[in-house]
């Protein structure tokens, strides 16, 4: 099996929790990844059976009822994510911005600039909230994350002020 990102995402939730659920892994993943890599919520779902037909994890679903199904990771999910973990990263990175996308197809910098200096306030206002909240207590990971949002996001907002000054 080709692992791809959203399988090392999963595998990674899986292994955080210990054991989730699709519905488990959705909620888990908006609240974490989410802001780092857009996954699809049938993925949260299709990806988890992948990943237990090659024996990345075990599926235990009930007999009754909803018939949920409860992943948990193996060796051989630990042994591919730790591999994963320690590779250098494949390609580059994609800048995925709705305001870019706009302007790459003709939209006015004047118009759009002071909305998305807003929007990118808020994504800062939020970053920075849950820094505060728990920054002191994140494992080393998810904060050294957050704190490139932060990054990011001061770099996003100088691009569009400087963007609505020129126009």
């Amino acid at each position: 099996m080709r692992l791809t990102p959203v399988s090392y995402i999963i595998l990674g939730l899986v292994r955080h929790l210990g054991e989730a659920t699709p519905y488990a892994l959705k909620a888990a993943a908006a609240e974490s990844v989410g802001n780092l890599w857009t996954v699809q919520h049938a993925q949260l779902y299709t990806e988890p059976e992948k990943l237990a037909a090659a024996g990345m994890l075990t599926e235990e679903r009930e007999d009754a009822g909803r018939r949920r199904r409860t992943y948990r990771i193996t060796d051989a999910g630990r042994e591919a994510l730790d591999a994963w973990l320690h590779a250098p990263p494949e390609g580059t990175g994609e800048t995925r911005d709705p305001g870019l996308l706009k302007l790459f197809f003709g939209a006015d910098p004047a118009q759009l600039a002071p909305a998305e200096v807003e929007r990118h306030e808020r994504k800062l206002a939020q970053y920075e909230a849950t820094m505060a909240a728990f920054g002191a207590t994140m494992p080393q990971g998810p904060r050294l994350a957050l704190e490139a949002g932060i990054v990011h996001q001061h770099t996003w907002l100088a691009y569009w002020r400087a963007l609505a000054g020129a126009r």
